[in-house]
């Protein structure tokens, strides 16, 4: 078979939509670079716009070193980010609306302005350059799902990075709550967190676990972007990475993020 990426799209909105998962793209078509995932989920993200879905952000994965070895790759990923993947603290998420559903606990950046090839192509373009676009950082947990299978129950094949990407990079929506801040009221790498379920606390962590500094990832998906024609818009969330391992979703969970200063907040899985 050939790869069809609007077909291959579709396959995965049609999971997402009938909550049934999927045997992964490279299961059915080996030869899937990441290249071609890419297309996929920017045929994906036309189906969603068509449909009447905003584009808001984005997201930024697998930029803990620990992740990156685990699935084999040296560099991150990244996803999209709609109107209808955006949930707040205090809201009730029905659990089996997401397929194998967890979260991962991270910062949210809110642009102030476009980082655009200008901007981008700039010599002295790095941390400092996103901090200094940035209008506001806060916390955020995101919700990760897999349309497709991550161990298929009849192979026993693990999905690869291609097919991660393929589905939109595992995202699933965006939790944010706690406290806004400016992306200089506070170094953002000693910003940490304490992830409970149901009062046990399952995870710790610290945003410098993200490449060093939160905002890194931040520089690579805007060179990223401007290498394939695209820009970053004002306005925009970034999810910036997970500083903890993701954690599973059941029906009746609730999770408190905890970031100190920055505040804490709930959601509830029904």
């Amino acid at each position: 078979m050939t790869l069809d990426v609007i077909a291959e799209a579709q396959r995965l909105d049609e999971a997402e939509r009938t909550r049934t998962q999927i045997v992964p793209t490279t299961e059915l078509f080996p030869d899937t670079t990441l290249d071609d995932a890419y297309r996929i989920q920017a045929a994906w993200q036309d189906i969603k716009e068509a449909r009447g879905e905003t584009l808001v952000g984005h997201k930024i994965g697998l930029t803990s070193r620990a992740m990156q070895m685990a699935m084999n790759i040296d560099t991150p990923d990244s996803g999209f980010l709609t109107d209808a993947m955006v949930f707040h603290a205090g809201d009730q998420i029905p659990a089996a609306d997401h397929l194998d559903p967890k979260i991962e606990v991270e910062l949210a950046f809110v642009l102030a302005i476009d980082l655009d090839a200008d901007a981008v192509t700039a010599a002295d373009f790095g941390v400092e350059s996103v901090l200094d676009a940035t209008n506001y950082v806060v916390p955020a947990l995101e919700l990760i799902a897999a349309r497709s299978f991550r161990r298929n129950p009849e192979t026993g094949r693990t999905r690869t990075v291609v097919d991660t990407i393929s589905d939109n990079a595992a995202n699933a929506g965006i939790i944010t709550g706690g406290e806004q801040i400016g992306p200089r009221d506070a170094d953002l790498r000693w910003v940490g967190a304490m992830l409970s379920r149901s009062g046990v606390i399952e995870e710790t962590g610290l945003a410098a676990g993200v490449l060093g500094h939160p905002a890194s990832g931040i520089v690579w998906l805007a060179k990223r972007y401007v290498e394939q024609g695209m820009t970053l818009k004002a306005g925009q969330t970034i999810l910036a990475g997970s500083f903890t391992r993701p954690i599973d979703v059941r029906a009746g969970d609730t999770f408190t993020a905890d970031y100190g200063p920055l505040g804490a907040f709930n959601v509830d899985f029904t």
